[in-house]
């Protein structure tokens, strides 16, 4: 088994000169604070000692109840899921040809040996292995790690507008904004698909083909990464499972709500609103598959990639837990911008 990386994966693109540099001077800053604090009380240090995580990050392997092996080597699982409603015997199958390439026909079977049909039967939970005569080439299309310490609000306001029109309701509960006809959108929030904080690689990868309203043209404020095109309309519980992946909607299913962990909201299995796919100014259906995608990498492929804290108690050392935790540079990367975007106007 080998790695291979798609042709449309994206790169992981060093960060800007100024980016390394601004993260190098909070790196020396973080190691200056650490060198005041040393001489200060034992009782004080003991404050500043508390205020950082410890706590590794866990991977998503946890409560799974499905696994996959390549049939050749049954002890190692390549990947999993924790199944949810609505996932089916064809869903698993799209799901493994996206961590996983092959260079001819395979098929799936379970602990018994029996064939997995390609086809719309309810999955079940068990081992499954994949029998192919071919080598099987794992996926390593790089992540977009998202998660960041607090949710800092919408960038653009014509953005959030726009969403907010053409939605009016949270696309993936259905839930209404009832109090919307009087400015109160309490409880929703306009998400971006694609991130905004990853702007660089959105245009080095020319994402900007995918929308394609004329209504909006080169004119979009903040770059066409802030089209409608590029946004839903969530409630707040809800904007942060699609944040963290662990929330999509799989567009080449009908449009299916798909959890890749424990449902509390009873969503799994059911589907994305029909008015916003019904407006001209529908989500790209390109930047939805991106998404998907993702998740399934972020959830499925190996033991899944780090769940990290989000929510630090004041006083915390949110930037030294950053920095000595995995993916440091990517998740700093997203949380300096959520931080310095908000002092900015982005419009201009």
């Amino acid at each position: 088994m080998s790695p291979s990386s798609n042709p449309l994966s994206l790169s992981n693109s060093g960060s800007s000169q100024s980016d390394i540099l601004l993260q190098n001077e909070i790196s020396e800053k973080h190691s200056q604070d650490t060198l005041l604090h040393s001489g200060e009380s034992p009782s004080s240090q003991l404050l500043h000692e508390d205020t950082r995580s410890t706590k590794a990050p866990h991977d998503r392997s946890a409560g799974r109840d499905v696994h996959i092996f390549d049939a050749s080597d049954r002890s190692t699982s390549i990947g999993g899921l924790i199944l949810t409603a609505g996932v089916t015997n064809a869903n698993l199958y799209n799901m493994i040809e996206i961590i996983a390439f092959f260079d001819g026909e395979y098929i799936l079977q379970n602990e018994s040996g029996i064939a997995i049909e390609k086809d719309n039967s309810t999955l079940l939970p068990g081992n499954y292995y994949i029998n192919s005569s071919h080598p099987i080439h794992m996926n390593n299309e790089v992540i977009l790690t998202r998660m960041i310490s607090q949710q800092s609000g919408t960038r653009v306001q014509s953005f959030r507008d726009a969403v907010r029109s053409r939605d009016r309701r949270c696309v993936i509960t259905r839930e209404v904004a009832l109090s919307a006809d009087r400015g109160r959108w309490d409880g929703f929030e306009a998400a971006h698909i694609f991130p905004l904080a990853f702007e660089r690689l959105w245009n080095e990868y020319n994402y900007s083909r995918w929308i394609t309203n004329p209504l909006y043209g080169e004119e979009i404020k903040g770059g066409k990464i802030n089209s409608v095109q590029n946004g839903l309309l969530l409630r707040s519980d809800i904007h942060q499972l699609f944040d963290t992946y662990t929330v999509s909607i799989n567009p080449d299913d009908n449009y299916k709500i798909v959890c890749f962990d424990c449902d509390g909201k009873g969503i799994a299995g059911t589907y994305f609103d029909q008015r916003p796919l019904d407006d001209p100014q529908r989500p790209a259906e390109q930047l939805l598959r991106w998404h998907f995608r993702q998740a399934v990498l972020v959830n499925m492929r190996g033991a899944g990639e780090p769940v990290f804290e989000h929510d630090f108690p004041p006083g915390s050392d949110i930037m030294g837990s950053i920095l000595e935790g995995p993916k440091a540079a990517e998740r700093m990367e997203f949380e300096l911008f959520s931080r310095m975007a908000t002092e900015f106007d982005l419009t201009q």
